[in-house]
């Protein structure tokens, strides 16, 4: 063989082995994608079985409720804060701490209302509704830009506990607390979440039932349903 000729072979086996290599990382690649989406059809499965209360998906993405629902009721447990309390968060013959089988009550499903008692000693603080008013949009008909807000920063957009500029009078939050942002919802972690799983939460939301939460509820769980 002429070194011409050895040249020439030593690309042809090079080049062949590169086409090897891409194809099985394209193939690997392919794979990779495919259990992925496996993974997230799986999550969207659950998450439409685990749903307590119907759903309206009309003008919804499917996909995006199925897994909102999976993280709102599989890994986040939001109805355990925005319920109303242990004592009306289950329906009966299903509190799972009695050995009972898991039955969420429809009645104050994520309708807030639970009171967090005296916050540093001169306000209670409720967790707020979350089911969607007459418009459509969820928590007390925020946009979708607002709610991201709410949960990468914590906004509280009602204003219900600013800073106390003096003394406590009861409503107010004492520096160096921040009035301006939520206090008891762990949004400094629920933030972390990437765009999609936030997009899913927000579209699931946006099914629920909505909650009025009537009087003598206090004024900041009522919600316009009509």
């Amino acid at each position: 063989m002429t070194p011409r000729q050895f040249v020439r072979a030593a690309v042809t086996v090079a080049a062949a082995l590169a086409a090897v290599v891409l194809g099985g990382m394209v193939i690997s690649s392919t794979r990779a994608r495919a259990q992925e989406e496996d993974v997230e059809n799986s999550r969207i499965q659950i998450g439409f079985e685990i749903a307590p209360v119907p759903l309206n998906l009309s003008g919804k993405n499917r996909e995006l409720v199925g897994l909102g629902s999976y993280i709102v009721n599989a890994r986040a447990d939001c109805n355990g804060c925005h319920s109303a309390g242990t004592a009306t968060e289950f329906a009966a013959g299903g509190v799972p701490f009695f050995g009972q089988p898991l039955k969420v009550n429809p009645a104050t499903y994520l309708g807030g209302g639970r009171d967090f008692g005296p916050f540093m000693g001169v306000t209670h603080i409720f967790s707020r509704n979350l089911t969607p008013d007459k418009t459509g949009l969820p928590e007390g008909g925020h946009t979708f830009a607002e709610f991201v807000q709410i949960m990468r920063s914590g906004t509280d957009f009602d204003h219900l506990h600013p800073t106390c500029p003096g003394a406590p009078i009861g409503t107010c939050i004492h520096p160096p607390f921040d009035g301006d942002l939520l206090q008891i919802m762990p949004w400094p972690f629920d933030g972390r979440m990437n765009d999609h799983d936030l997009r899913a939460i927000y579209e699931y939301l946006s099914a629920i039932p909505c909650i009025e939460n009537p009087p003598p509820a206090p004024s900041i769980l009522h919600n316009d349903c009509q």
